[in-house]
């Protein structure tokens, strides 16, 4: 975890409620197989400062199959098969943005703008979605976008989907722009609830009003 991180989240580190966690995640790693690897739990923290956050994608766990999670909420490691929910963000920014036809579903390029794709839940065990709910890690996400939303300005939160969007009553929608729509499982997409939300240029649009750089959304 960037220290710029640390340092607004160390009050959490020393609560009740995540030393439980961090016993649980342990006692986890050691005793069944959990995603993503230990050492990327904490990488969405990584590629960015909170200072330089522009953009908040929040996703809900890890996926749960062999080397594809490593962090970053609905990424997965380039050169590993994109998965449906993915397939469909990125047709969704190819229709709305032009962008060319992606083959890579590693979105690490967002992140390094200053795009915060946070899973709600940081681990899960293999195969087994949902594992790790409810053990702590909502909590500790929550401070993050509650931290965000109070000490910094003109950010972009999109919540796709009604899991996301019960996060709404942590922000600060008077100096912050939330969008919000389906989310881009192919349950909710063939029902019309995704496509066309055109959340990635209204996300910039947003952005260059308020003086900030777009996010280049090419990978």
């Amino acid at each position: 975890m960037h220290p710029d991180w640390e340092k607004i989240l160390r009050s959490q580190f020393e609560l009740p409620y995540f030393k439980h966690l961090a016993d649980f995640v342990s006692n986890q790693y050691l005793s069944e197989r959990c995603y993503p690897p230990e050492n990327e739990i904490f990488s969405a923290f990584n590629h960015n400062t909170p200072e330089q956050v522009k953009v908040v994608i929040l996703g809900q766990d890890p996926y749960h199959s062999e080397g594809q999670a490593h962090g970053l909420c609905f990424s997965v490691p380039d050169g590993v098969g994109i998965p449906p929910s993915l397939k469909n963000i990125l047709k969704e920014l190819q229709n709305d943005l032009g962008t060319s036809i992606v083959k890579s579903g590693d979105l690490s390029n967002w992140a390094k703008q200053g795009v915060l794709l946070l899973n709600a839940t940081l681990t899960v065990q293999a195969h087994q979605a949902g594992s790790h709910q409810g053990k702590g890690w909502e909590v500790f996400t929550d401070c993050v976008i509650k931290q965000l939303s109070e000490t910094q300005e003109n950010l972009v939160l999109l919540l796709w989907g009604g899991f996301a969007q019960k996060k709404k009553k942590l922000i600060d929608d008077r100096k912050h722009l939330v969008l919000t729509s389906g989310h881009p499982s192919p349950l909710s997409a063939n029902r019309g609830y995704w496509f066309g939300n055109k959340h990635f240029s209204k996300c910039n649009t947003y952005l260059i009003e308020k003086g900030r750089d777009p996010i280049d959304w090419n990978l």
